[in-house]
């Protein structure tokens, strides 16, 4: 019969709980040593900690330079194996990433870099989708003062011993399932992250099955968004907004759902600064058609599109572009009670009485049960303010993010080289509000090499020129400026400087 590989019997043993306190501390350790020359190459630097006599009983992996026992620091990985209790339950094992108690060195760097925290989210993601498994994760892993909020340690109230002593260094958490599968999906999440985070090398025999994990993590970091979801939502919620960096392509969307789900039922306008609750809902305009100079008021792009809805048996969208470029509480008015989506979807949309309305109109106004609202935005531009809290809970919002796989398919290295490093940098290094400012993947599209060089260097090098000189990207920079000498060396070898002027 074939011996189990250490991986398999590591999943095993942590799935296990604490069954045979003697033979399983050795056991952990045969598992662990396993994994080096197994799973990763034998020179990886790891410290092993097997404590099962101790109060909390706790196993894992360790910094290379933690001392063999009493307190450590650093990131670790530790599992906390439990009994079999008194209500039937039997052993189990809740897996951990951990801040050791002596403090974050000398994984500073790792634990304090927001990339750490991204991955960390992308695994929840990754485990709620592939094997239903309910993870935690804090949301600063380097914060020791805060303990685990109460609904997670009433999740894991099976570990409160752990919890109680523990709770506040632990950053990440999942129980192990028992189910084989699912037990390895789990233990290997964990183990790759870590693996991944310490700058461990996977051997030929798990490098697909690391890789595997490490894409959908990267895939998990930026999640795709299809048109038939958009879609789908717009039918249910009725008033949504696509938003994101620039390039990601959701005025293209936009006009792919109007042209081919809508059927060109509707139509498209654009905000800007200018516009205003008289170019939106209605409001005085000169009468131009006269002798005589005269007034009267004019519909706005609100009011025509009701009107056009009400006069069509089809689903009608009205799409605006741009849709934070003007400040929208004062171009809505008090047409924003219109915007109820519930109401609407129930038979019982709303009304409200114009101060001024065109002559024919009928008052008051409603919303007709055909009419859908699809915003565009920039979620780089600073504007993105005005969006006060009125308004937002009155639509959806769809993050759109850059995509690597529409790159990949024009199939031109450099493209994809690129676009995967810049990627990289603002998932490893920049802060939360710098992360909607990473270029979208339509700048890295091109019909030709000579087109790809051209949008490389007008206008994705002056875009980040442009946040350079502002100084919003923070820990990026460094990064960036790397990034930008790499650049300039592929476009340009023995070249002109895509930099531009100093």
């Amino acid at each position: 019969m074939a011996k189990p590989d250490p991986v398999s019997s590591l999943v095993a043993l942590i799935a296990g709980g604490m069954v045979g306190r003697d033979s399983l501390a050795k056991d952990i350790e045969a598992a662990l040593d396993g994994i080096f020359g197994h799973r990763y190459a034998a020179r990886s630097s790891s410290a092993k900690r097997v404590a099962l006599a101790a109060d909390v009983a706790f196993a894992g992996l360790l910094h290379e330079e933690s001392p063999a026992s009493g307190v450590y620091g650093g990131m670790s990985l530790i599992w906390f194996p439990v009994p079999p209790d008194g209500d039937g339950h039997p052993a189990a094992s809740l897996l951990t990433l951990v801040c050791g108690t002596r403090g974050l060195s000398p994984d500073e760097q790792i634990l304090g870099r927001p990339g750490h925290r991204r991955h960390l989210e992308a695994l929840r993601r990754h485990l709620a989708k592939t094997c239903s498994i309910p993870m935690w994760a804090k949301q600063d892993p380097s914060n020791t003062a805060l303990h685990m909020p109460r609904i997670m340690t009433d999740r894991y109230a099976r570990f409160k011993e752990v919890l109680d002593r523990y709770g506040q260094y632990i950053y990440a958490a999942a129980a192990v399932p028992s189910d084989p599968a699912a037990a390895r999906a789990v233990v290997c999440g964990f183990l790759d992250l870590y693996a991944w985070e310490r700058g461990w090398v996977p051997l030929k025999a798990a490098q697909a099955e690391v890789e595997a994990l490490r894409n959908s993590l990267r895939a998990e970091l930026f999640p795709k968004v299809d048109r038939a979801r958009v879609v789908s939502l717009l039918h249910e919620r009725r008033f949504v907004i696509l938003q994101g960096p620039p390039g990601t392509g959701k005025t293209r969307m936009a006009d792919a759902i109007l042209r081919e789900d809508f059927e060109g039922c509707g139509k498209t306008v654009q905000f800007h600064p200018a516009v205003t609750y008289e170019t939106f809902v209605s409001g005085i305009a000169p009468d131009v058609a006269q002798d005589a100079l005269s007034f009267r008021v004019k519909s706005g792009w609100l009011l025509a599109a009701i009107a056009e809805a009400q006069a069509s048996p089809r689903p009608y969208l009205l799409h605006i572009d741009e849709i934070n470029r003007a400040d929208l509480g004062r171009v809505l008015g008090e047409a924003i009670y219109l915007f109820e989506a519930g109401e609407i979807n129930a038979g019982r949309a709303r009304s409200v009485d114009l101060p001024s309305r065109p002559a024919g109109w009928p008052d008051p106004v409603r919303m007709p049960p055909n009419l859908y609202v699809l915003g565009t935005m920039n979620s780089a531009d600073r504007s993105i303010a005005i969006l006060d809290l009125a308004v937002r809970r009155r639509f959806a919002f769809v993050d759109i993010w850059p995509d690597l796989s529409v790159v990949e398919e024009q199939e031109f290295p450099l493209a994809i080289a690129a676009f995967g490093r810049l990627q990289d940098i603002f998932a490893e290094f920049s802060p939360p509000n710098a992360l909607v400012l990473m270029p979208g993947h339509t700048y890295f599209l091109a019909r030709t090499e000579q087109e790809l060089h051209n949008r490389l260097r007008y206008e994705l090098v002056p875009l980040i020129h442009e946040y350079l000189v502002e100084g919003r990207l923070g820990p990026c920079e460094t990064e960036l400026h790397a990034y930008l000498d790499w650049l300039e060396g592929e476009l340009t070898p023995g070249g002109e400087s895509v930099r531009g002027n100093p």
